[in-house]
């Protein structure tokens, strides 16, 4: 199954951030606060709108680990992601994921990736380590 990545390969996703994902979000998490609910609060701290929650990000990353790769028997090891712009709702969002990393000996795979808006500018940023059972 390792053999099915080599290093540079590049995913590319889309995902659009509108009110279905807010709500199913808002609802699985409970996360209410304000920065994420109401505009007029959200805009009295410099943003345009309310804020969507970034692990809504995660969301996306776990599907595309999950759905998207080319074996299906595997575990997120580890993730890391940096928020960098705020995203705001009806966003389309692409993800851009690519092999950063092979380990054969314990088949593991590791990604880099990025989350970019319609402006394709840079919202958020990270890794992924896997392993391939």
């Amino acid at each position: 199954m390792i053999h099915n990545f080599y290093i540079n390969q590049s995913f590319n996703f889309h995902f659009d951030i509108n009110q279905d994902v807010f709500d199913l979000f808002v609802k699985l998490s409970n996360d209410c606060n304000h920065m994420h609910t109401r505009d007029d609060y959200a805009q009295q701290y410099g943003f345009e709108g309310k804020i969507m929650h970034g692990n809504i990000l995660n969301a996306f990353i776990s599907y595309f680990i999950g759905e998207c790769l080319p074996v299906k028997n595997v575990v997120i090891q580890s993730q890391s992601i940096d928020f960098k712009k705020p995203v705001y709702m009806n966003t389309k969002i692409q993800l851009v994921a690519t092999v950063d990393s092979i380990v054969e000996s314990v088949n593991v795979v590791i990604f880099k990736f990025n989350f970019l808006n319609n402006q394709n500018v840079v919202v958020a940023k990270g890794k992924i380590q896997i392993g391939l059972l």
